[in-house]
């Protein structure tokens, strides 16, 4: 018995998971799309520094503003959203660390009305073939969900 939970432990040690989570959400009122992906920032990191070649420690970054560059240019040629055939402009808000994740916030304004949501997911899969993004999308009341496993980036919701 000892020796199968010995083996369970270096499965999981040797075999770590690799899941980000976004979600879209359609706030009516303001006529906008809010945006948060949450994905373990040492994933992140790796990403990154493989894009542009540079470390990238988004904990204690050396120049925020640069970071934040880096950020929004990787979210954004990664992560595309479109709202009943039109492709969004992605506003990058920002990123906060919480114990070992990076929650990154966009929006997209002047949305008068949504009954479709195409969403194009590819964060994290250039380093991590294992990469699953868990997608959850909320508009007009209702919540739909779905799990992306690279390579497959795109998911559409209608309503």
């Amino acid at each position: 018995m000892l020796t199968a939970i010995f083996q369970f432990f270096l499965l999981i040690v040797a075999h770590p998971f690799y899941v980000g989570i976004t979600s879209v959400d359609y706030n009516k009122e303001a006529k906008r799309v809010e945006i948060s992906c949450r994905m373990f920032y040492d994933d992140l990191e790796v990403e990154l520094k493989a894009g542009d070649g540079k470390d990238v420690d988004l904990i204690n970054p050396k120049d925020r503003a640069a970071t934040d560059s880096l950020l929004s240019k990787y979210i954004r040629s990664h992560f595309r959203l479109a709202v009943d055939g039109k492709v969004l402009e992605l506003r990058y808000l920002g990123y906060e660390i919480e114990d070992d994740v990076a929650w990154c916030f966009l929006e997209a304004v002047n949305i008068a009305s949504v009954s479709k949501i195409t969403v194009d997911n590819r964060l994290l899969f250039d380093q991590f073939p294992k990469q699953s993004n868990i997608l959850h999308v909320t508009a007009n009341g209702k919540r739909k969900s779905t799990k992306l496993d690279n390579p497959e980036r795109r998911a559409v919701f209608e309503w």
